[in-house]
């Protein structure tokens, strides 16, 4: 559902937004903008929120990146089982 809204935005905003946008772009144009923002503010809140989570001491194998680069390489050279349907 759509609702409709007002915004005081600068005029030279609405008009770069309207170039690029086209003719009747300008609302799914803004909507595509603020979604995109609020992913960000969203993933940088859980990451803030999460910050300390993990104690260093309990996982070694992160302790540096090439540690890290060591671990990922290692998980994606991993055989896994496809199931009996392969």
């Amino acid at each position: 559902m759509n609702v409709r809204t007002n915004l005081l935005l600068p005029k030279d905003l609405v008009d770069e937004v309207d170039r690029v946008a086209g003719p009747r772009g300008r609302s799914r144009y803004v909507a595509e903008a603020l979604e995109s923002r609020l992913r960000k503010d969203r993933l940088r809140d859980a990451v803030v929120k999460s910050a300390g989570a993990w104690s260093m001491s309990d996982y070694p194998e992160f302790a540096t990146s090439e540690k890290v680069v060591e671990w990922v390489r290692a998980r994606r050279s991993e055989v896994t089982d496809p199931g009996p349907d392969s």
